[in-house]
């Protein structure tokens, strides 16, 4: 079983590592090519392509001028640890031991815009390149573009890896547009989120993210293979609906 999630805008470097060695990244000629062309644009430029704070912009500027590869072990943790945000709230990984980091390594990956598939003990240096952000070049006209078939090829290994082709996508359709998924080949479960307002179940945002990172810690802390111990799911009072299922989008409402 293999589970798919989206990266956080916020990063947190101040979080203590446990004792277990990070690893490499997966596309970094890939990711060095994006830097390179994101280093000729001046703060301003990124302030309206990323649709950022003045702050924010210079911060995301003075990133990318920083940003080299091999990376200095000192500037980059793994990916799981320093991603916030409401899914990471959810997944709760400070609370995890090292058998947990070491299974989620295996389980569990990060889509994203600048690296492209991230393990969770992939060490990462700080940025923000979102996979809708509308970057392009002469050689490409978008992140998708530019990813083509590497972010589907990747996971597709990664499953074939696995054994079981079980693919439990918890991403946001902005980054699972990434994978292509109508050409991988397993078996694909997208659990939903709901909660009960105005007399109907609805997919709040802020809700639904912290239910998927709260879905993830389920299957990683529990070791679950078999998708079927997923409908036991009952964290935060959730629970499977099975009047509101169809196929493999399961739902599961609250309230």
């Amino acid at each position: 079983m293999l589970i798919l999630i989206s990266p956080a805008k916020t990063l947190d470097y101040s979080v203590k590592l446990p004792n277990i060695e990070p690893t490499e990244i997966s596309f970094p000629n890939e990711s060095q090519e994006l830097v390179k062309g994101l280093k000729k644009l001046k703060s301003k430029d990124l302030q309206t392509l990323m649709g950022i704070s003045p702050k924010l912009a210079q911060l995301n500027f003075e990133r990318f001028q920083e940003f080299s590869y091999p990376f200095n072990k000192e500037e980059v943790k793994p990916a799981l640890l320093v991603f916030k945000g409401e899914v990471f709230v959810g997944i709760n990984a400070e609370n995890f031991n090292v058998e947990d980091l070491q299974y989620a390594q295996d389980h569990l990956r990060i889509l994203s815009g600048l690296y492209g598939v991230l393990r969770p003990l992939d060490a990462i240096f700080p940025y923000r390149l979102e996979m809708g952000t509308k970057y392009s070049t002469e050689k490409f006209k978008h992140l998708y573009d530019f990813w083509g078939m590497k972010i589907h090829n990747k996971v597709q290994q990664d499953l074939d890896n696995q054994g079981d082709k079980i693919l439990i996508n918890l991403a946001s359709n902005e980054y699972y547009k990434a994978v292509k998924s109508s050409k991988l080949n397993a078996e694909i479960i997208t659990p939903q989120f709901k909660d009960f307002k105005n007399g109907q179940y609805k997919m709040i945002s802020f809700y639904a993210k912290k239910a998927r990172g709260l879905m993830t810690n389920f299957i990683l802390k529990n070791r679950i293979t078999n998708p079927d111990e997923l409908k036991l799911f009952d964290m935060e009072g959730y629970e499977f609906n099975v009047q509101l299922t169809e196929g493999n989008n399961w739902v599961f409402t609250r309230g």
